[in-house]
């Protein structure tokens, strides 16, 4: 048995939100790294990608599936999501994106900050929430 994801597993430093460099869709890595050590379940993904509607984690497993870098294994009731080998090879790329995102993080804040606060400036209105979201 696998020890449970921990639901607060991106909350300090989320690549999602912060990271310019993206593998796939922009929830990819995150699932990538929730299947590091082992196949889960689709509600066990859920908890640490709370913030991913189901409709959209469905489209990236399926997406991750098509690419071939995930194996969807149904056993009803169960269905489980794995890592391929060409999946666990972008586990070293993904955690060098990560270290670069945590080194760089205040830097990255500040750029997105003064951008989105010229923005408003020039529109006299707020930025698009995705731009400046520190999720």
């Amino acid at each position: 048995m696998r020890p449970p994801l921990p639901a607060d597993m991106f909350d300090e430093v989320c690549p999602s939100s912060l990271n310019p460099i993206r593998f796939g869709d922009k929830w990819a890595a995150l699932v990538i790294r929730c299947l590091e050590h082992g196949p889960r379940r689709f509600s066990e993904l859920r908890v640490p990608l709370h913030r991913v509607t189901p409709k959209v984690l469905t489209r990236s497993l399926r997406s991750l599936e098509r690419d071939g870098l995930i194996r969807r294994t149904a056993q009803p009731p169960r269905v489980e999501y794995e890592l391929t080998p060409v999946g666990r090879s972008l586990l070293e790329p993904i955690a060098v994106a990560c270290a670069w995102t945590d080194r760089h993080w205040d830097a990255l804040l500040d750029a997105r900050e003064s951008y989105d606060a010229a923005a408003r400036r020039a529109t006299g209105r707020i930025a698009s929430p995705s731009a400046g979201s520190r999720a």
